[in-house]
């Protein structure tokens, strides 16, 4: 009897599965669960079931990085692999070389996942919307300069408003290479400040062909964007997600074109309207001046100067007789009053006294009043009507 080892039994149950050529590619559908992304290696490891049986799956960086869009728990999918056995662990597996969503396209759902996450990042919020200049001078539009889009955009802003200078990016707008020329394109019109406005675009086509504006890269240039964005891409029933970064979506290129510039012809009618109505104030104005004029001229203090100097002599006149008028009368008045308290006074003054008979003795200007207030032999003064007795006390 012969005894083998695990690893023997494991080898040669892997080389049966992997000498299979049935085996060696083969297209399975089932479900995804147990999802891990090795983020460092790069690595998907995984599990797809269904409703009676599970089969563990690997998926090398090689593979995986080939990807629209990023596996999920749940999600239904078809993938090509080959068939093998883990020797380390005996445990049989698939290595998935190809996936693709069962129903969905892979870049529907890459658009979806895409755009859910950035806009839970507020990539897509209307406070980052920038407000488009009413009259921009100078126009930045980024799109192919072999397609359709360049000349509608440069027929329409060229009917439309002359006045502005179009400064043309000419990029790839589809590809592998177009995500790098459009985010080149959009740093360059933002480093040197070229423009007031940007219009970045392409012509319709299929979603493989519009992917390029579904670029993450381009998605956050156009967000990133100091000058106001427009976005058209495609025909009208076509979506992108640099239309939901962009400032303004336009269905398509034309469109675009006629959204940012006003339409010349019906400034110059506004302007002529303008004119019109300000001519007809200016003539009402005018007129109304004219006659208020007329009516100044008209005074008399104008036609006949004089007339305005009597006038005002004969109020001075009638203003002075006025106060004098009421400064007499103030004088009387107060002449009535003096007399009144001159009478009072007179009454009580002490040389009415003195003119009855009465006199006042001093002694050095002080009034005697007591037989006290003087001594035998003292001088004193005697106060009478018509002088002063001087005497000496016996």
């Amino acid at each position: 009897m012969r005894v083998i080892t695990i690893s023997q039994l494991n080898r040669y149950v892997k080389s049966l599965l992997e000498g299979d050529k049935n085996l060696n590619s083969v297209y399975i559908g089932g479900e995804i669960s147990n999802f891990t992304n090795h983020y460092k290696s790069g690595h998907l490891y995984m599990s797809l079931k269904d409703e009676g049986a599970i089969v563990r799956a690997v998926m090398f960086k090689a593979h995986a990085s080939k990807l629209q869009f990023t596996p999920e728990n749940g999600m239904k999918v078809i993938v090509r692999a080959r068939v093998s056995l883990y020797e380390k662990d005996g445990s049989f597996q698939i290595y998935i070389e190809e996936m693709q969503p069962d129903g969905v396209g892979a870049l529907q759902i890459a658009f979806e996942q895409l755009k859910k996450r950035l806009a839970d990042e507020g990539l897509f919020d209307e406070s980052r919307k920038r407000r488009l200049p009413s009259y921009p001078s100078k126009i930045g539009v980024i799109t192919s300069p072999t397609g359709a889009a360049v000349r509608d955009i440069f027929n329409v802003l060229g009917r439309r408003y002359p006045l502005a200078e179009i400064v043309f990016a000419p990029v790839l707008v589809q590809g592998d290479g177009a995500p790098p020329q459009l985010i080149n394109a959009l740093k360059w019109f933002n480093i040197n400040k070229a423009v007031d406005l940007i219009i970045i675009g392409r012509g319709g086509g299929s979603i493989e062909e519009l992917w390029a504006f579904n670029d993450e890269g381009v998605v956050r240039a156009v967000a990133a964007s100091h000058i106001p964005v427009i976005s058209a891409v495609g025909h009208e029933t076509d979506f992108t997600i640099c239309d939901f970064a962009a400032d303004l979506r336009a269905p398509t290129p034309s469109a675009a074109a006629e959204l940012t510039v006003p339409d010349s012809q019906q400034l110059l009618s506004k302007l002529f309207q303008i004119q019109v109505i300000t001519r007809r104030n200016l003539s009402a104005v005018l007129e109304s001046s004219r006659q208020r004029l007329s009516a100044v001229i008209s005074r008399r203090c104008l036609s006949i100067p004089l007339y305005y100097v009597e006038e005002q002599a004969m109020k001075s006149d009638y203003l002075t007789r006025s106060f004098i008028h009421a400064a007499q009368a103030c004088l009387s008045e107060y002449d009535r009053r003096l007399g009144a308290i001159s009478s009072k006074l007179d009454a009580l003054s002490p040389l009415k006294v003195l003119s009855r008979g009465y006199s006042i003795p001093y002694v050095n200007d002080k009034v005697i009043k007591n037989v006290g207030d003087v001594n035998s032999g003292d001088s004193l003064s005697l106060r009478v009507s018509d002088g002063t007795i001087q005497c000496t006390v016996d």
